[in-house]
């Protein structure tokens, strides 16, 4: 996924200037909807700098440079500097830390140094070039050591003195020499962080099931633990595969419907139970959450002789089976079709992907008629007289 390059940044080349610009194909990219109020630049000098992959942090422009959305910067780093790519300014940055519960105040945020110049973009580029080769090299050290974790990938720092190595471990890892490996075979700064398999999806990126984008690579920034129980209570099937992200886990979009499930769920009564009639038992086969109906069968093993009946109706038959009295029929009216056709159709009018092949059966039966038509035309006996004549 995503391009190569420059622009897997988030950059491209612009010819012309012989500099780096943004191309619009990142992750996690933010709209700026004040970005015509002049005045919303100026409430506060926080900047949201965004870096490689997912990762975004919050400076301080404290020197006021003349910055907009797109401009590449060189930061303040706990060693050296750092080059990113300006993502938010003014109060929507203000307003993004405030939604991350993060401990940053203009005293304590790290500051904005200067606009990236092209010394700096070129040494930036060439940090990039080394990061592949880098993560190929130390899970060779990785696998020679024996040790019990996996290397998803390698960040340098803009002025190529650091790197950052993102790994998933089940259990606790002591890399003490590995770092003195590494340091020794890169000569550079090393800095482990462990990950979970949620953000390593999100840097690697993909396409989902629904077919569009990983939304961890695309908006998503907490990864919250997803309930097994969140499945259940939208009548999902119970397949771990269908249920699984790329990551191995639970969907993250299994949560979002959630709450309007579990709001359906309290008008339900608190237990599904058979329904007595005259006609006999009937049992829960089929729950429809959000339009409050449940699809009562006749039969314990099958779909037989179906009735839909909504929330109201059931605690009205659970009231009357409770006080001894049996209803004739589940529903007052029956409202199924005997044929139990389906009540919907796709863009074309039909549900039936075999329509083409039908039509053009007709279409050739239309023809051969209108032949078959022209021949006795032509043999009948007042024609033949005319051609005569």
């Amino acid at each position: 996924m995503g391009c190569s390059g420059c622009s897997a940044r988030g950059f491209k080349t612009n010819e012309e200037e012989d500099v780096l610009v943004d191309s619009g194909c990142n992750k996690l990219d933010a709209y700026d909807w004040l970005d015509n109020i002049p005045e919303s630049k100026n409430d506060t000098k926080f900047v949201e700098i965004r870096f490689k992959n997912t990762r975004k942090e919050y400076y301080v422009n404290r020197s006021e440079i003349p910055l907009k959305r797109g401009d590449i910067v060189a930061v303040e780093a706990q060693y050296g500097h750092d080059i990113g790519i300006v993502s938010l300014m003014g109060k929507l940055a203000q307003l993004q830390i405030k939604k991350r519960k993060l401990n940053v105040t203009a005293n304590n945020a790290n500051n904005v140094y200067r606009k990236a110049t092209k010394t700096d973009i070129n040494k930036w580029q060439e940090a990039q070039k080394l990061e592949k080769p880098t993560m190929v090299r130390a899970r060779h050290i990785i696998k020679d050591l024996g040790l019990d974790m996996k290397l998803s990938e390698v960040e340098y720092q803009g002025d190529k003195t650091k790197a950052t190595f993102y790994y998933i471990a089940d259990d606790r890892v002591d890399f003490r020499e590995l770092i003195k490996i590494l340091a020794d075979e890169f000569k550079i700064r090393i800095e482990m962080k462990q990950i979970g398999a949620r953000q390593e999806a999100a840097m690697v990126g993909g396409i989902g099931s629904c077919g569009r984008e990983l939304c961890c690579s695309t908006w998503k920034t907490n990864f919250n633990s997803v309930p097994t129980m969140a499945a259940k209570y939208q009548e999902l099937s119970s397949n771990a595969q269908k249920l699984a992200g790329q990551c191995g886990k639970l969907k993250c979009c299994l949560m979002y419907e959630l709450d309007n499930y579990l709001e359906s769920w309290e008008e339900f009564p608190k237990e599904l139970i058979e329904l007595e009639t005259e006609k006999g038992t009937y049992f829960p086969f089929k729950v429809d959450v959000l339009k409050k109906q449940v699809w009562y069968s006749s039969s314990k093993e099958s779909a037989t002789d179906l009735d839909v009946i909504d929330v109201k109706r059931i605690k009205e038959v659970i009231n009357l089976n409770k006080h001894g009295e049996l209803p004739v029929n589940l529903t007052v009216n029956k409202s199924l079709p005997a044929d139990n056709k389906a009540d919907f159709t796709n863009a074309s009018g039909s549900e039936d992907v075999a329509r083409f092949s039908n039509q053009q059966k007709t279409k050739k039966k239309h023809k051969n008629k209108s032949r078959h038509k022209n021949r006795n035309n032509r043999n009948r006996p007042d024609n033949r007289n005319k051609n005569n004549s």
